[in-house]
């Protein structure tokens, strides 16, 4: 006797980049494949479509999704869209990111298709722009009216979408992200330690900020930026104008992430905004001490003297004495390291955000729509 079809869900992502959100979505779709039949729409090839396609996934490429706006363009891809969803016929559509998101949600509003929406971020988070916040606000409150439910990454998250008003509260579940374990560990020694951030070079990453604390510590360290971005040339020229060229290397984007964090003594975030990043699951998992901007969902990962070290957003004398204070007391790495570890592994396991995005498939699929 056979069991009941598995589910069908279209998932739908504006950009194919490594980025947080990408590695969500793949190991969504990779590790929950045998219990759910996944198509993947994105607009660019890359590293996402990669990834999913060698899993046996489907996966379209829909080159009108894209990050700017532009009305000619964003209609063809509802079209798109639209005509994708009557294909593949499935029970639900899952959608990720900002455009893909909107324009996601309102496809399958208009062909009767139950959505899910995961914010990994707003766009009109705290730490953003006035003008930001206004643009983004009443087109989000509007697509929320269509929105079956919502995935926010953090309670943080949901605090500020009730807040605008674009989630209500029946609508939205909290889904800490979670990272897959590995076997790369980090040790506290290191002579000199070294410090990494992996983060992309453009906003709401904050490596001047990072660079200008560094120049006033005296301990000895090396410090390791890993990603790429526009941002990347000014960094350099900053890195350049602080004299900090023989301590700072930057590793380009990266394929070993996990062994690049095992070979260091702290994992390093400075952001002006974040849901819930990766990275910093990625360094506790790792053993390493965390020292990240107290922004967003961070906060929920990263106990503050337990874990790691908070500093506000933009606070560069709070900065600069977390980093000497890690630096100079290899104790203190360990303490925090080791309990970071056993925070990941209590928490932040990826077969538990699984599991939980499995059972908002089901609740939908078994008529929970919102009214």
């Amino acid at each position: 006797m056979h069991g009941p079809d598995p589910l069908r869900v279209l998932v739908v992502i504006t950009r194919g980049e490594p980025g947080g959100a990408q590695v969500h979505v793949r190991d969504l779709i990779v590790g929950l494949r045998d219990r759910v039949r996944f198509h993947l729409a994105l607009g660019e090839a890359g590293f996402l479509a990669d990834e999913v396609s060698a899993a046996g996934v489907p996966v379209t490429l829909v080159p009108e999704l894209q990050r700017a706006v532009s009305v000619t363009s964003d209609a063809r891809c509802l079209t798109a869209l639209r005509r994708l969803i009557r294909a593949v016929a499935p029970d639900l559509v899952h959608t990720h990111s900002s455009k893909a998101g909107i324009l996601g949600r309102l496809a399958a509003r208009s062909t009767g298709t139950p959505c899910v929406h995961t914010a990994h971020a707003w766009s009109f988070s705290d730490g953003l722009s006035r003008r930001r916040k206004l643009g983004a606000i009443p087109v989000e409150w509007v697509v929320g009216r269509v929105t079956d439910r919502f995935i926010v990454v953090s309670e943080a998250d949901r605090e500020v979408g009730l807040r605008y008003g674009v989630v209500r509260p029946a609508q939205v579940r909290v889904i800490h992200n979670g990272v897959q374990d590995d076997g790369a560990r980090a040790a506290p020694e290191g002579a000199p330690p070294v410090l990494t951030m992996v983060a992309r070079f453009a906003a709401p990453k904050d490596h001047a900020l990072l660079l200008r604390a560094l120049a006033g510590i005296e301990l000895p360290f090396v410090a390791q930026l890993v990603g790429d971005g526009p941002d990347r040339p000014q960094i350099e020229a900053l890195v350049d104008a602080l004299g900090l060229r023989a301590r700072v290397r930057f590793l380009g984007r990266r394929d070993d992430v996990a062994a690049v964090l095992a070979a260091s003594q702290v994992g390093v975030l400075v952001s002006k905004q974040e849901g819930f990043p990766l990275v910093v699951l990625e360094a506790m998992r790792a053993g390493l001490p965390v020292v990240a901007s107290d922004v967003g969902g961070v906060r929920e990962a990263v106990a503050h003297g337990v874990t790691g070290l908070l500093v506000a957003r933009g606070d560069e004398a709070g900065l600069q004495a977390a980093l000497r204070e890690v630096l100079a007391d290899p104790g203190l790495r360990a303490r925090l390291g080791g309990a970071g570890r056993s925070a990941y592994e209590a928490r932040f396991d990826a077969c538990t955000m699984r599991a939980r995005t499995l059972a908002v498939y089901q609740e939908l699929a078994a008529g929970g729509r919102s009214s």
